[in-house]
């Protein structure tokens, strides 16, 4: 039999009441000496500590003790693995009783978003595909909605909400991660000589006055925050 083969973001989608709704362990044979829970944990732990790339069948198999066709029952593939693994690091997420002030509750959800994110910096990038979300997924969906309760949105325009707050979160992580590893001080240092260059030269005067206007907080959380403040305080209506 040939085993199925590791699969990546375009492979077609993992079924999910086979997933959610069926049976966590294999139905006939031996009990095995590991469980779906320590496979996603396995896979979690490896995307943590060398990034995406390196959660293959094999490599996991190997961090369980386990052989590679024993894995297939509980995950035929790499896709349904990454369903795994994100609806496990989900169980992470706070789920604090809402104040009634559904702005601050909201960006309090977004803020524990971003820390969750940058705690598994592979996550930002797997969210963009369609996932199916799990148990855990669900229980923090569930919570963002009744944060959401008093804004008196419907249904549809709720979903819609929690989608755009964190699709936003996952994009900024992504960039405040890209940028982190990019940015040396000989980059910053020749960045601010050529936008300086770009201000003088005339030719871009709504840009010039823009780099000149007083010079706002740049650290991680302040620009975060100040992302954050524009989208949570526009949503005043559907």
């Amino acid at each position: 039999m040939t085993a199925p083969r590791d699969r990546g973001a375009d492979a077609p989608g993992t079924d999910p009441e086979r997933l959610w709704l069926g049976p966590t362990e294999p139905r006939r044979g031996r009990k095995p000496s590991f469980s779906r829970e320590t496979i996603t944990s396995a896979a979690v732990a490896l995307a943590d500590a060398e990034g995406l790339e390196a959660v293959t069948m094999r490599r996991v198999a190997a961090a369980v003790g386990a052989g590679v066709m024993s894995l297939y029952s509980y995950a035929p593939d790499k896709e349904t693995l990454l369903e795994l693994m994100v609806d496990q690091v989900s169980g992470e997420l706070p789920a604090e009783p809402p104040t009634g002030d559904w702005r601050a509750d909201l960006k309090a959800v977004a803020r524990a978003q971003r820390a969750h994110m940058l705690r598994h910096p592979w996550l930002p990038a797997v969210l963009f595909a369609h996932r199916t979300p799990g148990p855990r997924t669900l229980a923090f969906l569930e919570h963002v909605l009744t944060v959401l309760r008093p804004t008196g949105l419907d249904g549809a325009a709720k979903l819609e909400v929690f989608s755009q707050l964190t699709a936003f979160v996952a994009s900024h992580v992504g960039y405040e991660l890209t940028r982190t590893a990019a940015r040396s001080p000989e980059r910053v240092a020749a960045e601010s000589r050529y936008l300086a260059a770009i201000a003088a030269d005339g030719r871009h005067p709504e840009l010039a006055e823009a780099l000149t206007a007083p010079p706002r907080p740049l650290t991680p959380e302040a620009t975060f925050t100040r992302f954050l403040n524009r989208l949570v305080d526009g949503l005043d209506s559907d």
